[in-house]
């Protein structure tokens, strides 16, 4: 009996465990296929773009048209009449022509030339359409001139979109905004977990409340204030705009971790001598790094990737824009040039990226501060 209830709660955990890490993977899946699509629509040229859709860079079969194959019929045949096709042994109507008509030995008949009643055969054939070229990043990123192929073959030259000026705006933005809540909150958690005074308690609750306020409702205000200040369109402005939107959060997360610290620790160093600020630089800082990064991470990416503080406290200046306010400005310009919206898409993301898989190691133990105690 002992061993039937063994192996069945074996076979639970074991379906259960397909069904979770199935479940984890599917979501990844799906979030990873656009991402798929949007690098490799970023390395191709504006026709492929315009002609074939990004999975078309993977072998696949297509109808293939060769001049040798193609059918030329009386010039002047009325199409409102059924098509004999005597080479083919068929006879069609012109819808069916438009749309292509598949033949019982696989090949395909659709129209080539209507107006002059001339038909291609296609054939399936392995092909695919892997023209990669990195002319789209030179040109998203140094604004050089490109030509670009039309529809009907001519060839129009373009200038184009320099996003070099937007990203170093961008770092000048979210390195700041980030470094400075961080320091700000790692000493206000360090106050509230570790120091006695009056009213602690009461305003903590005040700091941890100010995370049910959405931050829309100080629009207004922040911009009476700093145009008052006349600092309203400067990149101090929208450091202190995302300072203090992230100092709640910060201060909140960062309590819950350093709170859990090892009592005896800081007592052993208050016991040598240690003053708070040594305590605090030389202990806390050092402990307390996996939830410094998690939190770095979520302040990155909400920083970097924000564009409603970036148009209302810095504007859309050509030398003071963010990347987020670049790519409105290139989707309002160019809506139809895929190749330069995609590759300026992908720089967008390229950062973010990075900081975040160098911090992921950190990122759940930071997470997970102060949830479990023992």
């Amino acid at each position: 009996m002992a061993k039937t209830t063994t192996g069945s709660a074996s076979r639970n955990k074991l379906v259960n465990g397909i069904l979770v890490n199935g479940a984890l993977a599917l979501i990844c899946l799906i979030w990873l296929i656009p991402l798929l699509g949007l690098l490799v629509s970023s390395f191709r040229n504006s026709s492929d773009i315009i002609n074939s859709g990004w999975w078309t860079v993977f072998p696949h079969q297509e109808y293939v048209s060769e001049p040798a194959n193609q059918i030329q019929l009386t010039k002047g045949l009325p199409l409102d009449q059924p098509i004999a096709i005597p080479q083919l042994g068929v006879t069609l109507s012109n819808d069916q022509l438009i749309a292509g008509y598949d033949l019982p030995d696989g090949r395909r008949v659709i129209w080539a030339n209507r107006r002059a009643r001339l038909l291609n055969v296609q054939q399936k054939e392995w092909t695919s359409n892997a023209n990669f070229t990195v002319s789209n990043y030179q040109n998203v990123l140094f604004g050089q001139e490109f030509t670009l192929t039309l529809p009907d073959g001519s060839t129009r030259t373009e200038k184009g979109e320099d996003m070099s000026k937007a990203f170093l705006n961008s770092l000048t933005v979210t390195i700041p905004a980030t470094v400075i809540p961080i320091l700000l909150a790692t000493f206000a958690a360090y106050v509230f977990a570790w120091m006695r005074f009056p009213g602690r308690k009461i305003l903590f609750a005040m700091v941890v409340g100010l995370l049910v306020i959405p931050g829309q409702v100080a629009l207004i205000p922040l911009l009476r204030a700093f145009s008052g200040l006349q600092i309203n369109g400067t990149f101090l402005a929208l450091w202190l705009v995302h300072t203090g939107f992230g100092l709640s959060l910060a201060i909140y997360l960062l309590y819950n971790y350093i709170s859990q610290l090892p009592r005896e620790i800081l007592e052993s160093a208050s016991i040598d001598g240690a003053s708070q600020f040594t305590i605090f630089l030389r202990l806390i800082l050092p402990l307390s790094v996996p939830a410094l990064a998690s939190f770095a991470i979520f302040q990155f990416m909400w920083v970097w990737n924000d564009y409603l503080n970036a148009l209302i406290f810095l504007g859309t200046a050509p030398e003071q824009q963010v990347m987020t306010i670049k790519l409105a400005q290139m989707l309002g310009s160019r809506g139809q040039a895929w190749y330069l919206l995609t590759a300026g898409g992908f720089v967008s993301m390229l950062l973010p990226l990075v900081v975040f898989f160098s911090l992921q190691r950190f990122f759940v133990r930071g997470l997970m501060a102060g949830s479990v105690k023992g």
